[in-house]
């Protein structure tokens, strides 16, 4: 009875809370230990997209803020990708009731059923508190001035303990506060710009308030850029989270387990220009009911029930300009277009699961399945968008003081949707111990996907269920005789998923919202007034489409690794993983502007040179691209040899795809980065290294215990028993591309569409790596390109064929822990982060129109850190 009245209680809690994502994967349940109850930060910030957050365990150095990007989606994990670049995993065996879509990168697979542990017996718990302050810390690289004041407080407490009869609790709770500024460089108007050439007084006002957006400092940093201004801003973040877990024996056989998550996280962005981010507000909660049966010893099964509930409200700060205004060659104004997003997303899961032992087989056999409920709002250009560009002969900054724009866009409509749709798996498998020294793994997924419904129908999804996903897997481990060890492989077909923000994109098609585009508009009346060429605004509306035969992205995903049993002390890996996935994500800018006799190729007459008449550009969302990836790697394990513990891995990796990756939503900012130069061979044009290829890779982690004193003095008392361990990680930096800048006349091909490449002039500067501030413009001259044609289809240049600094980054830590009563304990750690203050610079200024090229002005971490953590368990 008391049982039940909890699990209500907790019900009718979340269901007034706000906020939860979808479910992260956890540990296998015959792996998974009470402190794990506690989700990991490292996949917490993955799925809520969390900041403030650093795996210092994989050698990640904490990463540079002034970089932003839109905590939604799976935007987290693409900033990941792109500035640490992914590890190659191998996976020993594939699980039938995991999904290991995207696992060979090293994201951790999803699982169908995720069980509980039972909780341990006796009272016990922690408490900690953790300290960064900015007194500790160094200058990043580009930073001027002194370090300004910051701090970073993390505490919490977990405990756990019986509660009645048969009956145990878990607790745990957790606060971090973020107090700083984060320093950036920005582009700014130098001081002879800072007032508008315009003589129309409505169009000199809206030039003046652009100006005035800007910070009052000139710019400080003229050695990397006449532009540059190096400053800071303050930024506030606050992480809450707490959770509770109860178990209950019913009988000898059956326990229940009911567990309540929350989390919450409130960013107050930097601004280093007025308005530049978005403020955000994301919360989550997390119920899961479980009951586990032990029929026999041989025959279990488990079923849960589970709500998953995510808000995330991000809006525009305050002292924004209202409009995204893009200048070349300056700070781009305002959050960007999809800013405001107020999106609640609910998951409600129904799962269960059998597992049998009979003679050498592990039988097992389950379901999932997830009603998925996202309502809200969503934005494309509602607030207006501006674009600036060098075009009608004029630079870019002279054309936005003469109030001169080269694009308007807004969208105009109801925008507040509901979709409803089903995700469902069904699988099977065994693990069959063939021979003594030979086991045999396979098993079969069957996952179904519904076609998303608007609930209101106010939009049809075009695409059908897509009820064809079979997902066989297959694996087997070999042990020779001796110390030949074991070799083992495993193949695996892997589903992906349509994202809801992929399939939403439907909101913004007629009739119920209109995207206009208004080539070469008037400033003050961009809808009504006369064109800069004295036209009437030729406006046209973009269209959003989604392929009717949109389906499911796959990989195929496989490995082969040698476990040699050489000796006691250390363990060797060497092994190869690959996969090819298809159907990935991308959207295709079709409609775009061409050549036509008799008119000028010019940004006034774009719309006059479309195809379709009736549109400006129409964007179709497809599963139209493919991935490749090959890696072989190597791994040594040293457990313990005498006080030294360490691990180290090697992987050399080759990573290509056609513009689009396991990661991409062909939504917003997504679809800009996949957009060909033109609309026609568009493979041809997009192939190349993906935006996470890393060439070589090696990660170090050891530890050294130092021996208990044999005596005891206080000296040795106090010097022996300490820990030291370090991270060392070392990654070839990743590729980028060079674009044009502009898609005006004498600079791209005039189709209406960024993306446009320049021509190579020289290509004995292909493949190089652009890692220093000092050499950059000399390794990356302008001179080794030109721009195109207006009746150039495409330059020659290729994608990501250039690549950032590397990652050289060590991390170190002493700790020790002295034990008060065998179950006492109290744990002291200090923590430097990245240890040496070596910079990861950001790639060079890489759009060839604008002032900043080849220069580096940014890096991708920050300097170095400490960081002390103190903890009492019980």
């Amino acid at each position: 009875m008391r049982l039940a009245l909890l699990i209500l209680l907790l019900v009718a809690g979340a269901g007034k809370a706000a906020a939860q994502p979808a479910e992260k994967p956890a540990l296998p349940a015959e792996k998974q230990k009470e402190e794990d109850l506690k989700p990991s930060d490292s996949h917490k910030r993955i799925e809520l997209n969390l900041l403030g957050k650093t795996d210092t365990d994989a050698g990640e150095s904490r990463r540079n803020e002034n970089i932003q990007f839109n905590l939604v989606d799976n935007n987290a994990l693409k900033e990941l990708n792109v500035r640490l670049g992914t590890t190659a995993t191998i996976v020993r065996e594939f699980s039938p009731g995991n999904n290991y879509f995207g696992a060979e990168f090293g994201n951790p697979p999803a699982q169908a059923f995720q069980m509980a542990a039972p909780l341990k017996a006796g009272t016990h718990g922690t408490v900690y508190a953790s300290h960064l302050n900015s007194i500790f810390s160094a200058r990043s690289f580009f930073q001027v001035g002194d370090v300004k004041p910051a701090r970073d407080n993390d505490y919490g407490f977990t405990i756990g303990g019986p509660l009645w009869r048969r009956a145990r609790v878990f607790v745990d709770a957790s606060q971090q506060k973020v107090r700083g500024s984060v320093n950036g460089n920005v582009l700014v108007p130098k001081a002879d710009e800072r007032t508008p050439l315009a003589t129309d007084p409505a169009t000199r006002a809206i030039v003046a308030r652009f100006l005035a957006a800007y910070p009052p400092e000139l710019p400080n940093r003229t050695d990397i850029n006449p532009r540059a201004l190096n400053r800071n801003s303050p930024q506030e973040i606050d992480n809450n989270n707490a959770g509770i877990r109860m178990d209950q024996d019913l009988s000898s056989r059956d326990r229940v387990a009911a567990q309540f998550q929350f989390a919450s996280q409130n960013v107050d962005a930097f601004q280093l220009v007025a308005g530049q981010n978005p403020d955000t507000t994301t919360r989550s909660q997390k119920i899961r009911m479980n009951w586990s049966r032990e029929w026999t010893s041989a025959t279990v099964t488990d079923f849960s029930l589970g709500f998953d509930r995510l808000v995330s409200f991000l809006r525009p700060e305050e002292n924004a300009v209202g409009p995204q205004v893009s200048i070349s060659g300056l700070e781009t104004l305002g959050p960007q277009g999809s800013i405001p997003i107020d999106r609640a997303q609910n998951l409600f899961r129904y799962a269960g699961q059998v597992r049998k032992l009979r003679g050498g087989h592990n039988w097992s056999a389950g379901f999932a399945l997830v009603r998925r409920q996202v309502n809200g709002i969503e934005s494309d250009a509602h607030r207006g968008f501006f674009s600036f560009a060098n075009d009608f002969g004029r630079d870019a900054i002279t054309n936005f003081r003469l109030g001169t724009p080269t694009q308007h866009i807004i969208s105009i409509g109801n925008v507040r949707r509901g979709f409803r749709n089903w995700d469902m798996q069904f699988y099977a498998g065994d693990n069959w111990k063939a021979l003594p020294n030979f086991t045999l793994q396979y098993g079969l997924r069957y996952q179904p996907v519904t076609r998303p419904v608007e609930v209101n129908g106010l939009n049809k999804i075009p695409y059908d269920c897509d009820c064809n996903n079979l997902a066989p897997q297959f694996g087997f481990a070999y042990r020779f005789r001796g110390r030949g060890g074991v070799l083992r492989s495993a193949y695996g077909l892997h589903y992906g998923e349509i994202f809801p923000v992929t399939f939403q994109q439907v909101r913004f098609s007629p009739p119920g919202s209109v995207k206009i585009v208004v080539p070469a508009p008037n400033l003050v009346n961009p809808l009504g007034g006369l064109t800069q060429d004295g036209r009437l605004p030729d406006a046209k509306g973009n269209l959003y489409l989604l392929d009717p035969e949109l389906a499911t992205p796959y990989s195929h995903q496989y490995n082969i690794s040698w476990e040699p049993d050489w000796s006691p002390s250390w363990k060797l890996q060497l092994g190869y993983v690959g996969s090819r996935s298809h159907k990935l994500l991308i959207m295709w800018s079709l409609n775009r502007a061409h050549p036509a006799p008799g008119i000028e190729r010019t940004s006034a007459t774009i719309n006059l040179r479309r195809l379709n008449p009736d549109y400006a550009e129409i964007r179709w969302v497809l599963t139209g691209a493919n991935g490749y990836f090959d890696a072989g790697r190597v791994s040594l394990v040293v457990p313990r040899w005498r006080g030294l513990s360490l691990d180290a891995s090697y992987w050399w990796s080759k990573a290509l795809d056609l513009g689009s990756s396991y990661t991409n939503t062909a939504a917003d900012q997504d679809s800009r980065l996949a957009r060909s130069q033109s609309e026609f061979e568009t493979h041809r044009d997009m192939k190349g290294l993906s935006s996470f290829d890393q060439t070589h890779a090696f990660l170090w982690r050891g530890s050294y215990a130092l021996p208990l004193a044999a005596r005891r003095g206080w000296l040795e008392k106090v010097g022996a028993g300490w820990n030291l361990s370090a991270v060392v990680l070392i990654k070839t930096g990743i590729p980028f591309s060079v674009a044009s800048g502009s898609d005006g006349p004498g600079f791209g091909n005039v189709d209406a569409n960024g993306g446009d490449r320049p021509n190579l002039l020289d290509p004995s500067i292909l493949g190089r790596t652009i890692d220093d501030p000092d050499t950059s413009y000399l390794l990356l001259p302008r001179s080794a390109f030109s721009f195109i044609q207006p009746t150039d289809e495409r330059g020659n240049l290729g994608r990501n064929v250039f690549r950032k600094g590397p990652i050289r980054n060590v991390n170190a830590a002493l700790s020790r822990t002295w034990t008060i009563r065998p179950e006492k304990r109290v744990t002291f750690r200090a923590e430097s982060v990245n240890l040496f203050n070596t910079p990861q610079f950001a790639e060079p200024g890489f759009e060839l129109a604008n002032a900043n090229f080849g220069h580096i002005t940014n890096t991708l971490n920050d300097g170095r850190t400490f960081r002390f953590h103190l903890q009492f368990a019980w």
